[in-house]
């Protein structure tokens, strides 16, 4: 069983022998994912009180063309399996695509497949592929889900090689974080697989199939955190070492060596990143590993998102610097023309210009002497206008006029050149009460540009409305007072505009209302950065940053598309 990375639907293999590298190349060009003529994505192994429940092999006969609900065009069908079938569908009211499973209204998982939709689409979560419509409609039940065109499943990412450290840090953090909150509402996925993982253009990971992919194969498990926590620590285990942590072979992955067990992922690839193999011996202490520190297993999504969020923050790799290639001269230019060429080094091509002779006639040594006059003659106006212009000055300095002089000395104050202003703290500020992220905070000024705190998704702007939200912002603490005269601010989102203000707020946590506080500067963007700046420093050790208006970004990770922002850096001057 495999699924097609962009469509966000499970796909099953239908023949062909192609080798992995073509498979690789085929599954990244049309989404379909193959190995050695079988489906990648096959059965996990099954523990933990996993049950298959038995399922018809008869799957609806329909054909492309078809219309679901007079709105569903079916244009390709990419799944026809144990009595199901998923295909690539047209909305036509919308006009966009999206994913359909197809079953049998009498089918054996109907009513199952039906519930876990439903369920699935309560939750709302943007981290998750997101159902769209469930129906049970002439004899047939049928799930509508997104259809993800830009993102990349984590099978096609992998055959590439091994995560480098940063992007296993996401992986496993953001897919820890979407499941804890999963199961808070009673969701398990049950088919975490690095199938059902995809990567948005952005970076994002989302994950497919959320309930749905398990009742579509009548999977059930007893203990449903641990089958999903160990699943994850399976992904991060393979996205470190790019091998699969059982024996077989899956996922286009080989698996370990047979009888040896599982073995810590430093030592199946030299160079992996210590704190991440522990933390995948921890997800998959269950099946019997133990982490070289001898830490509890983590048996929930939410212990795992604990354990990630405890470990020290991992940057993301400096961007590699390429040399210029070194400059080569012509054999016409000083540097290379009559001067021997090193031992060894091929002859230089010379040029089929022949070089005028030097000037030897009467006529070229009256030019030589011509330009020779004209030259002396340039130097001498020069410099008789240089010491004109010197001893006017000195004239003008005893008659005592004070015209074009200049305060030297202690006699003018310097102008000072601005300073970075260290950040030692900071806290979001909600007079309302309605907080917009404030753990995250910190990544403003951690160095790090791929963190950030963000606000929340409206409807209305960008300018914020008074009535419902007047703004948002952060308190920052620059450890004592200073001088501020501006700042400059990174901004995630640019188009419409951003408008922020400096504020002295008094304190870490005011409790006044922003307008009583003394205004520093304010100014708006519609780039990614705003830079503050004022004429005038003011004294202050607290700075709000208050943003009161943001433009129209699309949805991603973390809220649906609206009106909102996210700062990056923010760096403070004095």
């Amino acid at each position: 069983m495999a699924e097609r990375s962009t469509a966000a639907v499970d796909v099953a293999d239908n023949g062909g022998n192609e080798p992995p590298a073509a498979e690789a190349a085929q599954a990244t060009a049309d989404g379909v994912d193959t190995q050695n003529g079988q489906a990648a994505d096959g059965l996990m192994p099954e523990k933990d009180g996993e049950r298959r429940n038995a399922a018809p092999a008869a799957s609806p006969e329909l054909h492309s063309g078809h219309k679901l609900a007079r709105r569903y065009r079916l244009e390709e069908c990419v799944t026809r399996l144990d009595g199901f079938s998923s295909w690539r569908a047209m909305d036509e009211k919308l006009r966009r695509a999206v994913g359909v499973h197809l079953l049998p209204a009498d089918h054996a998982r109907a009513r199952a497949v039906l519930a876990a939709a439903r369920s699935s689409a309560l939750l709302g979560d943007p981290r998750f592929v997101q159902v769209l419509d469930a129906v049970e409609e002439n004899d047939l039940v049928y799930v509508v889900h997104e259809w993800l065109p830009d993102a990349t499943e984590l099978t096609a990412v992998l055959a590439a090689g091994p995560l480098e450290p940063h992007e296993a840090y996401q992986l496993v953090s953001q897919i820890s974080q979407a499941m804890t909150a999963a199961h808070r509402e009673g969701l398990a996925h049950l088919r975490l697989t690095p199938s059902a993982i995809l990567r948005t253009s952005t970076g994002q990971y989302r994950i497919r199939g959320l309930a749905v992919n398990a009742a579509l194969r009548g999977i059930t498990s007893d203990t449903p955190q641990r089958a999903d926590t160990e699943a994850i620590g399976a992904l991060l285990y393979a996205a470190l070492t790019q091998r699969w942590p059982y024996e077989n072979d899956a996922y286009g992955l080989t698996g370990l060596p047979k009888g040896v067990g599982l073995i810590a992922p430093d030592q199946v690839r030299a160079g992996v990143h210590r704190g991440l193999g522990e933390l995948a011996m921890r997800a998959l202490a269950n099946d019997g590993a133990t982490a070289s520190r001898q830490e509890p297993a983590c048996t929930t999504p939410e212990e795992l998102s604990k354990a990630v969020a405890a470990m020290p923050r991992i940057r993301p790799p400096e961007p590699t610097f390429t040399a210029p290639p070194e400059y080569q001269h012509t054999t016409y230019q000083q540097g290379s023309y009559g001067r021997p060429m090193p031992s060894g080094m091929p002859a230089p091509q010379t040029l089929g210009v022949v070089p005028p002779p030097p000037l030897q006639s009467r006529t070229g040594r009256a030019l030589k002497w011509g330009v020779a006059a004209l030259l002396i003659a340039a130097l001498g106006l020069g410099s008789w206008q240089l010491a004109d212009n010197l001893l006017g000055r000195g004239n003008q300095g005893n008659n005592g006029s004070n015209q074009n002089q200049h305060p030297k000395g202690d006699d003018a104050p310097e102008k000072k050149e601005p300073v970075l202003l260290a950040v030692t703290g900071a806290r979001e500020f909600s007079p309302d009460g309605k907080d917009q992220d404030p753990d995250s905070v910190t990544n403003t000024f951690d160095g790090d540009a791929t963190t950030f705190w963000r606000t929340k998704s409206y409807v209305e702007g960008p300018e914020m409305s008074e009535e419902y939200k007047a703004g948002v912002g952060v308190v920052y603490d620059l450890g004592s007072e200073h001088e501020v005269n501006g700042a400059s601010i990174a901004l995630k989102f640019a188009g419409n505009h951003t408008t922020a203000t400096l504020y002295d707020a008094g304190a870490l946590s005011p409790s006044g209302q922003v307008r009583s506080m003394p205004k520093i500067a304010t100014g708006s963007t519609s780039d990614s950065t705003l830079k503050l700046a004022t004429d005038t420093p003011v004294k202050a050790r607290y700075v709000l940053i208050w943003i009161t208006a943001m433009p129209k970004a699309p949805a991603d990770a973390y809220s649906q598309a609206g009106f909102k922002q996210a700062i990056t850096d923010v760096k403070f001057t004095g």
